[in-house]
């Protein structure tokens, strides 16, 4: 085990073994999106506990005051993450905000997540952030497979429909992961289970992904909604089959609790967001894909 992944373990409520005292906060800075999730609907309200969903979307500067609200409020506190609402790489704010955490906070683990498009041409500046650990959301490793999931992204100006899309986003993620992983940030790799699509297709990504350098490995179930909203959530066991193909090739994690993007506390244990994120900041009441 490395000192870094050491540090996430003891620290990081997704990575220990024992996480019911460590606490994390999100701060939703990444305003767009760059690619089109058929099973995603990015919303705001203080209501939904699902990924993509902030009550508001703030500004880098905004950050700095709301952590320090934060650590008043949740001295457990060890995590400062970004999880969208938008995807992190799609503007620069996330990594913005990253380098004044990392000015202001340097006790606190810094982590983000990504979808993973534009990772490969970013991935210098993301090792340059400092960031402890990157997630990075892969779905299926072939493009047939992706663009059940996908139905479109942009990229460098130009909108791409779903097989095509799906060929520039999975060749991005892998060389991203590779980059990233050989610097010795810790690669953790999401994927959104939805049995009829991707459930057989759950080992090869595990076992693709942790040849690139991936250490940790999280199958989330799918909640149905927008264009998936017809799917049936994956039944416990189809959960549990895909964790053992998993297990195979990478850790699995299985404590995963698919949080908002301005989740506040310790994950099942508290939360926060409401009175972190009761101020008036400058936030931004509306966000988009591209």
């Amino acid at each position: 085990m490395t000192e870094n992944q050491e540090k996430l373990r003891n620290n990081h409520p997704c990575f220990s073994t024992k996480p019911g005292n460590l606490g994390r906060i999100h701060l939703p800075v990444s305003p767009a999106c760059n690619i089109g999730c058929r099973f995603c609907s990015r919303v705001l309200n203080d209501t939904e506990n699902r990924p993509g969903v902030t009550s508001k979307v703030i500004t880098p500067a905004d950050s700095i005051a709301i952590l320090r609200k934060a650590l008043k409020i949740c001295p457990e506190i060890k995590v400062a993450g970004i999880a969208g609402p938008g995807d992190t790489l799609a503007t620069d704010t996330a990594l913005e905000t990253f380098r004044l955490v990392d000015k202001e906070f340097p006790q606190l683990l810094k982590c983000m997540s990504t979808n993973g498009l534009l990772l490969d041409e970013k991935a210098d500046k993301v090792i340059e952030a400092k960031i402890d650990s990157l997630t990075v959301t892969v779905n299926a490793i072939d493009p047939e497979i992706e663009a059940k999931l996908n139905k479109f992204v942009y990229y460098h100006g130009k909108k791409y429909d779903a097989l095509e899309g799906a060929k520039i986003l999975i060749e991005n993620q892998l060389n991203g992961i590779r980059k990233v992983a050989e610097s010795g940030i810790t690669v953790k790799v999401n994927t959104v289970l939805v049995p009829r699509i991707n459930g057989s297709h759950i080992e090869k990504i595990a076992k693709t992904v942790s040849s690139l350098g991936a250490t940790i490995y999280n199958i989330i179930p799918l909640i149905p909604t927008y264009e998936l909203k017809e799917e049936k959530a994956p039944f416990c066991f189809q959960i549990e089959e895909a964790r053992k193909s998993a297990e195979k090739y990478i850790d699995v994690f299985r404590h995963c609790n698919r949080c908002r993007a301005d989740a506040v506390g310790v994950p099942g244990v508290s939360e926060f967001s409401k009175e972190v994120y009761s101020d008036n900041f400058a936030t931004t009441e509306t966000f988009s894909h591209g």
